[in-house]
């Protein structure tokens, strides 16, 4: 059975005044029906950018896909029309964005704004589109929800927006969803319920998910795979478990070393990944995270290494290092 989504080669890049901006390069990635991919990475590693591009999101000019195929459900999103992104948009791809409060129309009531695409891609009348509207707000979690469906979005609580934003993207009951950043702007509290959220929906609809975060708790809790982006490349990818606890990338050790972790307050301080992020403007060559690798080789600096299956570990886990991060590692607890 042919795979929901493959990115095959993705390249994107923008045209500035500072030069070209090399965004995604050489990105490839296969998603499976009712799989949930956690994709995570510090801001300009690419995660959002190539999301937006599969579906014809990004501004061009600047932006412009240099190369690359995005197969969804049998068809190359990159060849359609805008009308036939348009038409895909929503119906079969549902969107959820970080901040509600600049997605949502401030002048719409919530009802008008999630119907919009019930009435747009299935031409319901206006009261065929109310009670979906009402059934939709009362299975995202949002109580007197006939009642609440004719307030604006100031009236809503952050929590509220999110679940709202979340109704609208389900609405036509896509095949897949893509949450960019969904819960960043939320407390701990209100974010846990989220996650509850999209983990019953998976259950009652069975959607796909690709939900972009910098929260490795977040994709620990929710996501089947992590994909691990840097410099605009995947640096590794695999079942969630095993990349959190056998990283194969030095990208993704020091991720997860940077995370808080147990102990008296003091004693335990966050590690910090040193140096800077990429300048995406200088032309890709070799492994994009050797300038800040502890572990880098020559080669690290010269050629771009392949993804590919990780020695001795879990099927599907794959990285793309020159290095052996395993064998590194313990030779350094040797030598402390």
């Amino acid at each position: 059975m042919a795979p929901l989504l493959e990115v095959r080669n993705l390249t994107v890049a923008f045209d500035t005044p500072s030069g070209t901006v090399h965004a995604v390069n050489d990105v490839s990635y296969i998603l499976e029906e009712g799989e949930t991919l956690g994709i995570v990475g510090e801001s300009g590693s690419g995660k959002s950018v190539h999301a937006l591009s599969m579906v014809g999101l990004i501004a061009t000019p600047p932006g412009r896909i240099v190369s690359g195929q995005v197969i969804f459900n049998g068809r190359d999103l990159l060849t359609l029309s805008q009308r036939e992104l348009f038409d895909l948009r929503g119906k079969e791809i549902g969107f959820v964005f970080q901040d509600p409060m600049t997605s949502l129309n401030p002048v719409l009531t919530i009802e008008r704004q999630i119907a919009e695409p019930l009435r747009r891609h299935f031409g319901m009348s206006k009261s065929q589109a109310r009670a979906q509207v009402i059934e939709l707000l009362e299975l995202v979690g949002i109580p007197d929800a006939a009642r609440r469906a004719r307030q604006y979005p100031h009236e809503f609580s952050g929590g509220m927006r999110q679940r709202v934003m979340i109704a609208i993207g389900i609405s036509c009951n896509p095949k897949l969803l893509i949450a960019d950043e969904a819960t960043t702007a939320l407390d701990v509290t209100v974010q846990a319920q989220i996650l509850d959220l999209v983990r019953e929906l998976k259950r009652k609809i069975g959607t796909t998910v690709i939900w972009i975060t910098h929260d490795m708790g977040v994709v620990a809790g929710l996501a089947d795979t992590v994909q691990v982006m840097y410099g605009g490349r995947i640096m590794e990818r695999g079942p969630v478990r095993s990349v959190f606890h056998d990283p194969r990338s030095a990208y993704t050790w020091g991720l997860l070393k940077s995370l808080p972790h147990g102990g008296r307050r003091g004693i335990n301080r966050l590690y910090q990944i040193p140096g800077n992020p990429p300048d995406l403007t200088k032309e890709p060559v070799g492994d994009p995270f050797a300038p800040r690798n502890p572990f880098a080789t020559e080669r690290c600096k010269l050629e771009t290494p392949p993804l590919v299956d990780a020695a001795d570990s879990t099927p599907g886990h794959r990285v793309a290092a020159w290095y052996d991060l395993r064998a590194e590692l313990a030779r350094m607890e040797a030598q402390a």
